[in-house]
This record gives structure tokens, sequence and C-alpha cells, in this order.
């Protein structure tokens, strides 16, 4: 069976007069002459060996055939769309660049393996990593659109589109030489209370501990709230408190520090994030997408 030589500027002929039930209208809707919507229809007809348009001094009304054939060309135009966006999608991964802001303890844990990822699949597209120390300049790097993605701990995960990557447990980091029960690997909160805790003072941190460890039965002292993670560590290893940290931001931990889980689990999620309603990139689309695969 061979098929007709059917042209789209016939189906977009027909697509326009069946719309506008009139020709002329539908002429200054393509930008051409009314002669020559009357040749595409008529020509798509002789092609096709049906009527498909009632023509009357009222306009023009699509045949049952002609409504049938409609729907089709309307599947065929948006195909084609399909194909034009395919094709510039593809042009667009061929380069470009996206920008990913996120805490040190992402950039430094979670985002490498996440490049290799990307880079497999788009080695053109050119990788920025900006850190910041407090969500709030995350949040406000992402809506001034000096950042493209951002990984981290919301403060107000409802202003931006995301999505859950994971979920970071927080944990206890004891001194050297402190004596636990062998096999313990969660603390009483009597044994927590025992040590002068240290404490980040971040706010995306602040947000889960301080809650966490208020109005205990026993009482928890707050002996250092210390910004760098780096910093916390030292002390703890100084033998100066325990510290709860997120488990990103401990590692690697020192072979002379013990970790252990907290008496009630706290954990932080970490979502990947982007500005509402805004136009993005190809290459920001494809970092996305191996955000959402990706598997710690």
């Amino acid at each position: 069976m061979s098929l007709p030589n059917l042209k789209i500027s016939q189906l977009r002929a027909l697509v326009a007069v069946a719309q506008h039930q009139n020709f002329s209208q539908a002429a200054l809707d393509l930008n051409v002459s009314q002669s020559g919507i009357s040749h595409a229809i008529a020509s798509l007809e002789e092609e096709l060996g049906v009527q498909l348009l009632h023509r009357g001094r009222h306009g023009a009304k699509l045949t049952a055939v002609g409504e049938q054939i409609v729907k089709h060309a309307e599947t065929i135009f948006s195909s084609i769309s399909d194909i034009v966006s395919t094709a510039q999608h593809a042009k667009g991964l061929d380069g470009g660049s996206v920008c990913i802001a996120t805490f040190r303890s992402l950039a430094t844990n979670i985002i490498p393996e996440i490049l290799v990822q990307f880079r497999a699949q788009f080695p053109n597209i050119k990788v920025s990593i900006a850190e910041y120390e407090e969500a709030t300049e995350l949040e406000q790097a992402l809506h001034q659109g000096s950042a493209d993605i951002s990984l981290s701990d919301l403060l107000n995960p409802q202003d931006f589109d995301c999505f859950e990557l994971l979920r970071d447990e927080y944990i206890v980091l004891l001194p050297p030489n402190t004596v636990i029960p062998e096999k313990v690997e969660k603390l009483t909160w009597k044994e927590l209370a025992s040590f002068p805790l240290i404490l980040p003072n971040s706010q995306s941190c602040s947000k889960h501990i301080n809650p966490y460890i208020q109005d205990k039965e026993i009482p928890l002292e707050v002996a250092y709230r210390i910004r760098g993670d780096s910093t916390i560590i030292s002390l703890v290893k100084q033998g100066l408190g325990a510290a709860i940290l997120p488990r990103l931001a401990a590692e690697p931990i020192p072979d002379s520090i013990c970790a252990y889980h907290l008496p009630i689990p706290l954990e932080r999620v970490i979502h990947v994030a982007m500005r509402k309603h805004a136009m993005h990139t190809p290459a920001t689309y494809a970092f996305l997408e191996t955000l959402r695969d990706f598997k710690h």
C-alpha cells in the first residue's frame, strides 16, 4: 500500500479552517492568501479521495471524516513539536553550564559522586559549585539566580520547586578514651548528659538540635556553639566535650573519636531545589535528572 503524498502545509490549512470555520480567517492566521488555503484543501481532498469540508455562504464546516482527520493532524503537529524540542534539548546539552549551591559537607561527600555520573553522560556541560555556610545564603542565591540548583537543608522548602535527595542522620561524637559499654551503638540521655555539648551554630543545624535538646528530663549542658565543623571535631579530639553533628558534616571521622546514635533518632532532609516558574536551561534539567537517579 503506497502512502499518499501529504504535505504539512495542507494539514495546517485544514486545521486552521476547522478552527475558524472560515477560509479568509484561516488565511490570515497562517499568513497566506485565501486562494492558497483553498488550493491546499482541494489538493488534500483530491489526494485522500474524500470530502473534508462542507462549503457554504456562511463558512466551512468539517464533514464527519474531516473531523477524524483533523484529530490525526493535531496529533502529528504535537509529534512535530516534540521532535523540535528534542533537537533543541540535544543542542543545549552539547555545552552550557549549571551552578550548584550547597553546604561544604555535601560538596565534599556527595557531589563528587554525582559529578562522576553526570560527566559520564554530559562531558561538555560545565558544572560550578558554590559553597555557603547558611541556608538563608543558599536560598538567596536561588532567588537571585546566581545558582541554578541547591542541595541543602532548606529553611523554607515551600518557596521552591524541590524534591528529597537524601536524609542525613545526626550523630554524637565522643572524645578519645571515653569508656562506653561494648557493642553499644546508641547513647542514653544519662550518658549524653555526662558530657559538655559542642554544637554547630548554623541556622539549619540549630533548627533541628535546639528543640531536640530542650525540655529533657535530664538537663543537657551546652558548653560551645561553633560554626566550623572541623573546629568542632578538633574540640572533641581535645576532650572538651561531645558533639552533635550531621554525619556528612562529621566525615571523615578521626579514628580516635567514637560515633554513636542519639537516644532518639534525629535527621536533616537534604532537598534539591530550584526557583519556581523559572526558565531553566537544558543543562540544568540534565543535572536534575542525574540527581533524581542518585542513590546514596
